[in-house]
């Protein structure tokens, strides 16, 4: 495999389309900061407290995985349009637990004010769509809302149920949220999840192919618990797995219009949503780390040795769906699978330049180098995206003499 490749030529931009990408990444950017609001439920090993932008990811991870329970009416890709999207008004007006007494009128209006501000920063067409998305989520009106919030609602207390051990506490807030909560909304939408939610909290028997299911779910929570070698963007700490996966869905979506023909945008967010699984157990190799024929052959045989482990955990049909999407990413020969690839390449960079060099400082990466790794991968997806970045990031390269 040739590592290094020749950088096509790259194409001019507008202003308007450069003033387009500022729009797009200045919301990108803040939407990062969903890493850093903290929920009242904890990883199912109990080692640190979950992250709404970590949440996202699962609870879309959920509906996907739910997906043969959905009515005909209920559209799967916006569902996980809604996940992607429901949580990021809690930049600004933080995590509201189930368990305390809010104002209800006060939440709506902090996060009325959040979504006005963090929207507002979109382009209009992505403003009014994304708002739009939001809002449908939040009325629960039509039956994808209503399976999304359904989903929602049935996420912590199935989290709690993964764990191996309930705190007293814990258990007390479950079981209030299951008999007079809001989960109790979702009999009437999701009622095998709910039940089997139900079941499984007090020890019951439960759907064997629900069982399956929620074990790959409940091994997926795990990609918390991977970590990168690239920062969050305010540089506080490394990004894990899965809230990383959370936002390169997000900068797919936002980033569609930078899509070329034949690529399909909610086949796009599916194989972003699984396409780091397996680094459950083979973990995640910088692209600036290994760099070798032979640590790019390992890895590789690695993350299929996971993949034949974690798509076998569920049931057949959906475990073999799951597993081409996967390997349709992989491959990267198709455009929708180009351009996730590509769209994969996108945020670390714009993570690293943020945190002053991030992972490029501890791999001593030059300016040729990221060309040849990331630029030309990008390129091949978004054409007009990768001269954008790259005069993003030329000027921290120069003023090192990195080139």
């Amino acid at each position: 495999m040739n590592i290094d490749a020749t950088l096509p030529a790259l194409p001019e931009l507008t202003v308007q389309e450069s003033t387009r990408l500022n729009a797009q990444y200045a919301f990108l950017r803040e939407a990062d900061r969903l890493k850093t609001v903290l929920r009242a439920n904890q990883l199912m090993d109990r080692s640190r407290f979950e992250n709404s932008a970590e949440h996202s990811w699962h609870a879309a991870l959920l509906a996907l995985l739910c997906a043969p329970m959905a009515g005909p009416d209920v559209d799967i890709s916006r569902v996980i349009e809604m996940l992607m999207l429901h949580d990021i008004v809690e930049v600004d007006a933080g995590d509201h637990p189930i368990h305390i007494t809010h104002n209800p009128a006060s939440v709506a209006a902090l996060e009325e004010a959040a979504a006005d501000r963090i929207y507002g920063l979109l382009p209009e067409d992505l403003r009014r769509r994304f708002r739009a998305t939001w809002e449908e989520f939040e009325a629960m009106q039509s039956p994808t809302a209503r399976y999304a919030k359904a989903i929602d609602f049935l996420a912590p207390a199935l989290q709690s149920i993964g764990a191996p051990e309930q705190q007293d506490d814990e258990r007390h807030i479950v079981a209030t949220n299951l008999t007079q909560g809001r989960a109790t909304k979702t009999k009437d939408i999701l009622p095998d999840l709910f039940e089997f939610t139900r079941a499984g909290f007090y020890g019951e028997p439960v759907d064997p192919a629900l069982a399956a299911r929620f074990a790959f779910w409940c091994e997926a929570d795990r990609l918390k618990s991977v970590y990168r070698a690239t920062p969050i963007a305010d540089g506080s700490r490394k990004e894990n797995t899965g809230e990383h996966s959370w936002h390169i869905m997000l900068y797919a979506l936002t980033l569609a219009d930078q899509a070329q023909d034949g690529v399909d945008i909610a086949m796009a967010l599916k194989m972003l949503l699984l396409h780091d699984i397996v680094e459950i157990d083979a973990g995640d190799t910088p692209i600036h780390g290994a760099v070798t024929p032979e640590a790019q052959k390992a890895q590789e045989e690695a993350e299929i040795k996971a993949a034949d482990r974690l798509f076998g955990l569920l049931p057949p049909e959906q475990g073999a769906e799951f597993r081409a999407i996967w390997e349709d990413f992989e491959a990267a020969q198709t455009p929708t699978a180009i351009f996730a690839k590509s769209i994969d390449r996108v945020q670390p960079v714009l993570h690293n330049l943020a945190d002053d060099g991030g992972s490029w400082r501890t791999y001593d990466v030059k300016l040729h180098q990221l060309d040849a790794r990331v630029g030309v991968k990008i390129a091949k997806g978004c054409p007009k995206l990768w001269p954008y970045i790259r005069s993003q990031c030329e000027p921290w390269f120069v003023a090192r003499g990195a080139l």
